[in-house]
Formats: structure tokens, sequence, C-alpha cells
């Protein structure tokens, strides 16, 4: 795979797609290369606007048909998997067949409730009649936890009759082909996870859409799969993908934590409950297995309500290891029990699959909680009681640290590449290489590289940092910080997202600016999240306020985004569960567990957060962060390390004027439009 062969198929799909030339493309396009040449790990931080995905593109399909070597490329978003497979990668084959003469065949693997399941809408599993943790409003048919899902998708009985109207025209079964959507609830009713599938038993199997997903899988050279995907395999089930010798991972700073939360196990009452309700049919034999199953549910239900919120570091409680030492008999009296048959009437065999399915998951989180992963610190071990009283409380488990899994089960034996507009943190990647096993694979080396940007930042926006306001506290934003709000957004005409830590702070401030400005200013929670950020994209004056999940992936370039706003450091909550476990786990090891949890953490999603400011080249504004630590506290370097190069100012008026500036410049083309004088 020489050089100037990569150079010039680069330049060919860089021309199909009407774009120009741009240096830290072609950098980053080379250094692929040469890790597969190498067979060395490749960490390579790329700003946004890099087009990353055409500089690994050409090398990795290029790599596939000239050695053979198949590839499997992992995306966090749906909205940059579509991009890469209906997109780019058909653009880079072309590409790659105009100058090798071979095209590279590409295929698309998700997990398999992702699938429509032509067996179940035919009648052969029972209907989803019970909802489990998702309460069902009997006047909507939708999950009562989501008040807005009425309003999104009508009624259940409309939602389904609508897929199996889909299922007789759709070539996929994809459901992210379904347009618009559905909710879970009606999706459940038409899909199956693979543990519930029949398999060779299935009378439809030749018609199976994710059979014909996996089997499209294996014989491509190149496979755009998920996150979700990858962790499923890291936490156990490696061949959920198919053999692949080279793994690219995009949006990679998202990795570890995907790979922890696929790993993650839940335990409640009403788990057990709904799990001995589907089984009971077929247990007719085994009394004494339901009677444990029945007893475990009683005793968890009562059992949890006592216990405090938080980590058990100590592992079960005596009361609550008898409880799971109850379940853990039942469900193995139940497997047992549950042993497939051939040839059963029906929805029989699918009963029977679904039952088994939910039984072997409680059997497995049962044996997880009596092992010795949590006095060994391999585990965390906790019991939440969510928020707002809907669920009943449970017993989280999850892994302490998932860099020894990604290690050995995604990168050892295979070349991987990983990348992002935010892997440095702290000007550094040894962190997100430690966090993602690349230092634990000694069968090879990894570099870290970062190709920079083709946005000019210093130029195209201001980072202030509010030095004078007090430090947060715990009760919400304060009259100087709310009042900082004000004067910044009015200032800057709207046109501002408000990144908060909580969801309180996010609506403190959105009441504040509505009961003192003219301009529109939308909130998080007020709509599916979706119609808040076209809303706010839409009109240049309209403000949105919101929390975590505005931090990333909302792209909104131009003049309707010239303010963004972060109320403080979003270091984690001190009771998260997990980054307490890590940061002890460092300080026994002799290092700095602030730092290398806490403090990464909130170097990531504060990268992530001023990211949304300039999108584009023309892109102009300010990142205003209201936290005096950021200028004042020691890790305040490592974290302005971490940020695009903006222009940095602590001056309040400067940063106003700025933003009075480029809202009068914006408007002006507003008014000449208009025809105003």
């Amino acid at each position: 795979m020489a050089g100037e062969d990569i150079g010039g198929i680069l330049a060919d799909a860089v021309e199909a797609v009407g774009g120009a030339p741009r240096e830290g493309q072609q950098r980053m396009a080379g250094a692929v290369a040469e890790a597969l040449r190498e067979d060395n790990h490749l960490l390579v931080q790329a700003g946004t606007g890099t087009g990353k995905s055409l500089a690994y593109l050409v090398p990795v399909l290029t790599d596939a048909v000239t050695t053979g070597r198949r590839a499997v490329i992992s995306t966090a978003t749906l909205a940059l998997q579509r991009q890469v497979l209906t997109h780019d990668a058909p653009i880079v084959a072309e590409a790659v067949r105009g100058r090798t003469g071979a095209r590279p065949d590409v295929a698309l693997l998700k997990g398999w409730n992702n699938y429509l399941c032509k067996h179940k809408v035919a009648g052969g599993y029972p209907a989803d009649e019970e909802p489990g943790l998702f309460e069902v409003s009997a006047a909507t048919g939708t999950d009562a936890a989501d008040p807005a899902a009425a309003g999104r998708h009508g009624s259940l009985g409309d939602e389904v009759m609508r897929l199996r109207a889909w299922a007789e025209e759709t070539d996929t079964g994809d459901r992210d082909d379904l347009v618009p959507g559905v909710s879970e609830r009606a999706w459940r009713q038409v899909s199956v996870t693979k543990l519930e599938c029949l398999g060779g038993r299935c009378p439809m199997l030749e018609e199976c859409f994710p059979e014909a997903a996996r089997r499209a899988a294996h014989e491509a050279d190149v496979v755009v799969t998920n996150h979700a995907m990858l962790g499923i395999a890291a936490s156990g089930s490696p061949h959920v993908l198919p053999e692949h010798d080279v793994l690219v991972v995009d949006e990679a700073h998202d990795l570890a934590d995907r790979v922890t939360s696929q790993a993650t196990n839940e335990l409640s009452a009403g788990i057990v409950e709904r799990t001995t309700r589907l089984a009971r049919s077929h247990l007719a034999g085994e009394p004494t297995a339901v009677e444990n199953l029945e007893a475990a549910a009683a005793a968890l239900r009562s059992r949890l309500e006592v216990v405090s919120d938080g980590r058990l570091p100590a592992g079960l409680p005596a009361e609550l290891r008898d409880a799971v030492v109850l379940l853990e008999a039942g469900t193995r009296a139940a497997m047992t029990a549950l042993k497939p048959e051939g040839g059963s009437p029906g929805d029989e065999a699918g009963a029977l699959a679904t039952a088994r399915s939910a039984m072997l998951a409680l059997h497995e989180v049962a044996e997880r909680l009596l092992g010795d992963a949590i006095e060994q610190r391999r585990d965390v071990l906790w019991c939440e009681r969510p928020r707002g009283g809907l669920e009943q409380p449970r017993l989280r488990i999850a892994p302490l640290d998932v860099a020894g899994p990604v290690a050995t089960t995604l990168l050892a034996g295979r070349t991987a590449v990983l990348t992002s507009a935010t892997l440095a943190l702290g000007g550094s990647f040894d962190p997100m290489a430690r966090s993602l096993g690349l230092t634990l694979d000694e069968d090879s080396t990894w570099t870290g590289l970062d190709v920079g940007s083709p946005f000019d930042y210093p130029r195209q926006g201001i980072l202030y940092v509010a030095r004078s306001l007090p430090q947060p506290g715990r009760d919400g934003p304060s009259e100087e910080v709310l009042d900082e709000i004000v004067d910044l957004v009015r200032a800057a005409g709207g046109a501002t997202l408000g990144l908060f830590s909580s969801r309180r702070a996010a609506e403190a401030a959105t009441e504040r600016l509505r009961a003192v400005l003219e301009t529109p200013v939308l909130c998080q929670g007020e709509d599916q999240l979706p119609t808040l950020v076209h809303a706010f994209a839409a009109d240049e004056p309209t403000s949105l306020m919101g929390t975590l999940s505005l931090w990333q992936g909302v792209d909104v370039p131009g003049p309707t985004c010239r303010l963004v706003i972060i109320d403080r450091i979003p270091f984690p909550r001190p009771d998260d569960p997990v980054r307490s476990a890590r940061s002890e786990a460092v300080a026994s090891a002799g290092g700095n567990g602030f730092m290398s949890v806490a403090a990464s953490h909130a170097a990531l999603l504060l990268a992530q957060g001023a990211g949304r400011l300039v999108r584009t080249t023309r892109d102009r504004g300010v990142v205003a962060v209201l936290d005096p630590r950021l200028a004042t506290a020691r890790y305040g370097t490592f974290l302005t390390r971490s940020l695009p190069p903006l222009w940095r100012t602590h001056d309040g008026e400067v940063t106003r004027s700025a933003l009075r500036r480029l809202a009068a410049e914006e408007a002006q083309p507003s008014r000449a439009a208009a025809g105003a004088p």
C-alpha cells in the first residue's frame, strides 16, 4: 500500500465529495496507512472539520482489497454510522476501485434486536403483555415514564399496525430504516434478542433479517458497526463480530464508557417477578424453583427498601446475600427445566425461548453478585433508588476497569486506529491510552498524533473564564451566575447554547432569562431533544439550555450558536460509584486518583462542550465558562490544555462587547435581505 496510492485515492475521494485538500486529513491518512503497514496501534486526534472519516476510510478500504484483511469500523452515534455507511464509504469504495480495480464490499452490523423478527410478527412468540420496568399508560399505550411519547408516536396499537405493514415491504428489517420511528414498547412487539431467537429451529430462518445481516458481514471486506457491539464483544461475547484484522474506532473518546455500560448488570424485585411470570407455565414440574424465585423476589423487595443508596464496597450485606443465594438456586433449577424442546406447537417454542433468555440473564447476574469480583475489586456494587419514584430500588454491578477487556478482546492480535476530536487530555494522549487498554497490549506499540484543525481558533473564538464569580455551590447557580448569564445572552442577542451540570441549573437559567429577555429560550425536557435542537438551529435569536446530552454530538454551525455557556467544570458527581471506586484504586496504587479519573473526565467533557462553538471556518463566537476554578485551581491548567486554543480573557466587558459586535454584524445581512435601508 504505497503512500502515493493513498494520496491519489484520497484526492479522488475528496474531489468526489466536492471538498478541497486539507493538510490534517492528508497527515491522518498517511499515519493510518503506516499503522496498517507496521501493525501498530494509532491514537489520532483530528479536530472538527478535518474530514477524519475519509482519512481512515481511504487507507482501510485500500488495505482490505490489497491484502485481504477484513476491517471493522465502529461509531458511537447513529448519525455518524449513517454518514459512513451511506455516503463516505461508497464514495471511497469507488475511488479505491478506480485506482486498484477492486471495489471493497462494505456491510452494516447491529445488535440482534435492532432488526424486525418475521417469526414474531407472524405470531411465533407470545405477545409482550408484560411491560416490566416500563409501566404502560392504559390511556395512551405509551411509556408512562416518558410523557412525550404519546405525542411523538401515537397509540401502541397504531404503531404495531404500522410495523406489521412495514414488515411486508422492508428489505432490511433495520429499525433505523423505519421513518418515522416507533416507541421502545412497540418495537419490542416485533423484535427478539439473540438469546430469544430460535436459531435453526425457526421456520422462517431463510427470511431472517439479522441472520442476513450477519451473513453479509462475514462476507464483506469492511463491516460498519457501533460501540454497543464492541461492548458486547469486550464483555465476553467476541463472536458477535466477524473475524477481523483491523479495528477502527471513531468517536473513540466514548468507547470506555460504552463498554462499561454494556458490562453493567442490575437486579430488582420487579425483574425477578417478571422473569418468574414469563417462565411459570414452563415450570409446572419444578415447584421448588418457583418457590425460590418468589421468595427471592419478596426478600429483595423488603431488604432493598432499607439499604442505603450508594456503593457497597464490602459486597452484599448478609440479608441481601441470602436473597441472592435463593435467587441463584431458583434460576439454576429453572434453567434445567427450561431446556429447548423441538417441535413445540404454535408460539410455544418462542415463549420458551423468551423465558429461558430472561432466566439465563437473571442467573448470570446472581452468579456475578455471589462471586469474588467485588471483594477482589474487579467489580463495583451499589444500590440505586431511581429519582422520581417510578422504579424500585435496585442493585447495580459494573466493572471497575475496562482497559483489560478492551486490550485482550478488541485490540490483541489486530491493528487498531482510534480517533476523535478529543483524545489528548491535558495535552497528553497517555490518559486516553490507559483507559482504552493500549498500554496493556504487549504485542503492539501505540502512537499518538494530533493532526490539528482547519479552524483558526484564536481568530474565530474567545474563551471567557469568569474569574470574578463565586465558586459553584451545591444549591444551583448563584444570583451572580444568573446575572452573568443574562448579561451574556443579552449581548449575544440570543443565539446561545447553555450547557449545565444539572437539570435544576438549566431550568433556573431558563426561568431567569425568560423573565428579563424578549428573545426565545428553550429548555431541555420541554420537548424531545431533536425537536429542540432543530428549533434552536432554525431561529437565530433562540437560545437552548440543557444538560449532559447537549455537551456532545450537537452540530449547529453558523450564527445561531455564537455563545456557548458552561456553568461549571463537569466533574463527576462525588457519589458516582464507578468513578469514585476507580479514583480510590488509582490512589491505592500510588497515583493521583483525582487527576486520573475526575479531572480527565472533566477535561473530556469540557473539550466536547467547547467544541460546540466552532463547527466551520466561518463560525465565530464565545465559550464562556462561569466557574472561576478553571483559572484559579491547580488543575485548571490541565483542563485548559484540553480545550481548543481560543483567545482567552477574564474580562467580562471585553467579552460582552465582542458578542454585541458579532450580533450587530449578523443582523446587517438580515436587514439587507429584508430590504431595510
